[in-house]
């Protein structure tokens, strides 16, 4: 079976994470700020590393302060931790169609349900495409509201020649194996506001002060640290950074190769009846998916016939929606028309460097012998 998404581990990342667990350091040590500091320097903003991109959100949340009836605006194509980390804070979830070509929420759809309840625009870069982040900049600070970037897809994506992380008020990241690069679970956030992103780290490490001059217990020794707000444990451990570190320096390489990909799928099945994802002009997109579209009346059988010839396809994802635990009745699914036509027809490809010519080639020729 050739999957969809696979990690890319090498002789250097192993040597890497050997070195960490021979250290005096497994859990917070130097390698999370050395990991950090890499991390900063190619998105263009501080970071703070956490255990998974879904922690990231979290972490998000907590630092714009949302609470029990603030809203919260998002696209339903997204993997569900998008919303499910809102909620938990009791967050209402406020769902924007996206576009017919980059499956990114759409701006007028987003300024269109804005209230005064509303926190902030989430929006989510599909399959590694950055979203319309100028004309969500803008709705954002018309509406004095945040604007926050979920790239767990596009970490090395550039949106108007900046790096993606380097423009809303916070973007999350997500390091899970099928990702651009892996630090096996983890992620971080980013932020251009140093006062998010320690409010952010705060509720990541537990909500811990250590600062004296912050102390409002005052009477206590050298060991004392204190709680005003509570956190949870999302700390990202020295041995995982050390994989971070070893794989960060290999990702522009890993982009190269993902995008050599789309080039090769983009010019082989162009002839086919199916639609192909698209790269708007102002962008360059580290591609984490290829997500073709068929006719929704053949997308199962499709599927079926590419998963029984080895090809570990995937759809990505099921509308957020839609889920039981939004409750939402199936006649308000009909609103967002480009949400489920997208879903009612996608399928994803393999993408990751690890794929070799003659997967490609397999993937092609078996795509050209299904009844499309």
């Amino acid at each position: 079976m050739i999957p969809y998404g696979r990690h890319s581990i090498g002789i250097r990342d192993i040597i890497s994470v050997i070195n960490s667990l021979k250290s005096d350091w497994l859990t917070t040590g130097p390698r999370v700020k050395q990991f950090e500091n890499l991390l900063s320097e190619f998105v263009g903003a501080p970071c703070v590393t956490v255990t998974s991109g879904t922690a990231a959100l979290h972490c998000a949340y907590a630092a714009i302060g949302l609470q029990e009836n603030d809203e919260i605006i998002t696209p339903p194509i997204t993997f569900v931790a998008t919303q499910a980390t809102a909620r938990m804070f009791g967050a209402k979830i406020v769902f924007a169609d996206v576009q017919p070509d980059t499956l990114n929420i759409d701006p007028k759809y987003a300024e269109k349900v804005i209230s005064k309840r509303t926190k902030a625009i989430v929006a989510v870069d599909y399959a590694g495409h950055p979203a319309d982040l100028k004309e969500l900049r803008k709705i954002a600070d018309k509406h004095s509201i945040f604007l926050i970037e979920d790239a767990a897809h596009s970490l090395g994506s550039i949106y108007r020649g900046q790096p993606v992380g380097s423009i809303a008020d916070i973007t999350t990241f997500s390091f899970f194996p099928t990702k651009n690069i892996t630090t096996a679970e983890g992620g971080a956030i980013a932020s251009i506001h140093p006062h998010l992103l320690e409010k952010a780290k705060r509720f990541s490490r537990q909500g811990l002060i250590r600062d004296s001059g912050e102390f409002i217990i005052k009477d206590e020794g050298a060991w004392h640290q204190e709680v005003h707000e509570f956190g949870l444990n999302y700390r990202l451990p020295d041995v995982l950074c050390a994989l971070g570190i070893s794989q960060i320096a290999k990702l522009e390489e890993f982009k190269e190769k993902r995008r050599a990909i789309f080039q090769y799928y983009a010019e082989n099945l162009k002839d086919l009846n199916i639609t192909l994802p698209q790269e708007r002009s102002y962008v360059d997109s580290n591609w984490h998916l290829y997500p073709v579209r068929v006719q929704a009346s053949k997308r199962r059988d499709t599927f079926d016939f590419l998963r029984s010839s080895g090809i570990g396809v995937q759809v990505n994802y099921l509308p957020a929606y839609r889920h039981p635990a939004f409750g939402i009745n199936e006649s308000v699914w009909r609103k967002f028309t480009n949400s489920e036509r997208f879903y009612k027809e996608e399928i994803s490809l393999p993408m990751h460097p690890r794929l070799r010519k003659r997967d490609l080639e397999k993937v092609v020729r078996t795509l050209k012998a299904a009844k499309l």
